[in-house]
């Protein structure tokens, strides 16, 4: 029985019941709270969901902006959290609309499985395209496939096939590992917790069933920790402490983003673009020392050796990283700007923040059909491949083998406001 964390994120065409299944998923796993439960009762019947016999708009559960229950959409990613018996989830419940494939981008680009629906009515859709366009682009590990709304084609087992066959046919074709297809009804909840004997001709797991079964993503080999703060108190200490003892004091805190690390084992270091080595000595965390620290844990690393390490540089699991100033990368627009060669922006690395130049645009990608089209500039929600240029060295990893490590922001010097998103193809860094 696992009792892991997975991380999901919805996906689909607008109207393919995204919020409705997110909200059945956990009305059913008896996550809503009471006092939630009574309200969105109540503003169910207010907005006369359900006719006379009444019911419960269970896209309220995601949608709560005002906006977007007005429209009847989902505009900003809306997480949830709850837990079965089996697993802790995660769930982004992103937006269908191709104006905020962007939200889409941040919701997917953390998950480790991605739920992505299909009406069964109207079978692919470009903006079903264009999602798993998104989701392969940023190799979400796994995908789960949903055929929504099956009532409303009277359970038909041929048209389930057709549609199964259409996505599974395009997720070989962007190279995104697919899971099992499932025929759901989110309204009334067939398959989605508990089996349906609509579907007689369905003997697969139920959505929440295949969830609680999928493997979260793992971590690349190679441990990283980007430096976030030097911990030095030099006799400073809170009240209780032996000043002598720490006086002499030097940790290095992060939080660990890949592998692990233990007590001996030989680290590299990028500082100030200049690589170095030594041993891990010790390793803090904040109920105590451990011998072994693991992704995700916030942790203070003590190393044999006095090197000069600061805020952004980076310790890894072997030999140091390479040190590189310009680099090829993936984009996507997050703000209402124009993004263009020649221009000066900051870049988000980790924990560094340098100053940074766009070298090059080279083209922008149309995720409805895959293909790309030479560009000169980006613009809001748009894809494309750019090259970037750094003042100050990175350490940075191929995408596909760290997230942490192949990821970046690109952020206006003058505003603060973050432009855009990447990420960093394999062979596209460059020393």
């Amino acid at each position: 029985m696992t009792t892991t964390l997975l991380r999901i994120a919805t996906a689909g065409s607008v109207d393919d019941g995204k919020s409705t299944l997110v909200g059945r998923l956990l009305h059913d796993a008896k996550a809503i709270l009471a006092d939630s439960l009574d309200d969105l009762a109540r503003t169910s019947a207010e907005r006369g969901f359900g006719g006379e016999a009444g019911a419960l708009d269970l896209a309220l559960v995601t949608d709560g902006l005002r906006a977007e229950r007005e429209q009847g959409i989902t505009i900003d990613v809306a997480y949830r959290y709850f837990s079965t018996a089996h697993r802790s989830f995660i769930l982004a419940d992103c937006p269908g609309h191709v104006q905020y494939t962007r939200n889409t981008v941040t919701g997917a680009s953390t998950a480790d499985a991605a739920i992505v629906l299909v009406d069964a009515r109207h079978g692919v859709q470009e903006q079903t395209r264009r999602h798993l366009g998104v989701l392969a682009l940023l190799r979400v590990p796994q995908l789960v496939l949903a055929v929504n709304k099956m009532d409303l084609v009277g359970w038909d087992e041929q048209r389930f096939t057709e549609i199964e066959n259409q996505v599974l046919d395009l997720a070989e074709e962007l190279g995104v590992q697919a899971a099992t297809v499932v025929p759901v009804s989110a309204l009334h909840g067939d398959n989605v917790v508990d089996p349906s004997a609509a579907s007689p001709w369905y003997a697969g797991p139920t959505l929440l069933g295949l969830l609680e079964e999928l493997e979260p993503a793992q971590p690349s080999g190679a441990a990283r920790l980007d430096v976030q703060y030097v911990i030095r108190p030099q006799g400073a200490l809170a009240p209780g402490l032996d000043a002598e003892e720490y006086r002499d004091y030097r940790g290095y805190a992060g939080t660990l983003a890949d592998g692990s690390l233990s007590v001996g084992d030989t680290v590299g270091i990028l500082s100030n673009g200049y690589p170095a080595a030594s041993r891990v000595q010790a390793i803090g965390t904040p109920t105590g020392p451990v011998h072994t620290a693991h992704p995700g844990e916030a942790i203070v690393l003590e190393l044999a050796d006095e090197v000069d390490i600061a805020r952004g540089d980076t310790v890894v699991s072997g030999p140091p990283p390479q040190a590189v100033r310009e680099f090829d990368a993936e984009v996507c627009i997050l703000a209402q700007a124009t993004l263009a060669a020649g221009q000066r922006v900051l870049l988000k690395h980790g924990t560094k923040v340098a100053a940074a130049k766009i070298a090059q645009i080279t083209n922008v990608l149309n995720v409805a059909d895959y293909t790309r089209t030479p560009a000169d500039t980006l613009g809001l929600n748009d894809l494309g491949r750019v090259s970037v240029r750094s003042s100050a060295a990175l350490s940075v990893d191929p995408y596909r083998d760290s997230r942490a490590g192949g990821s970046f922001l690109l952020i206006d010097p003058a505003t603060g406001r973050t432009l855009a998103a990447g990420i960093i193809e394999a062979d596209h860094a460059a020393a």
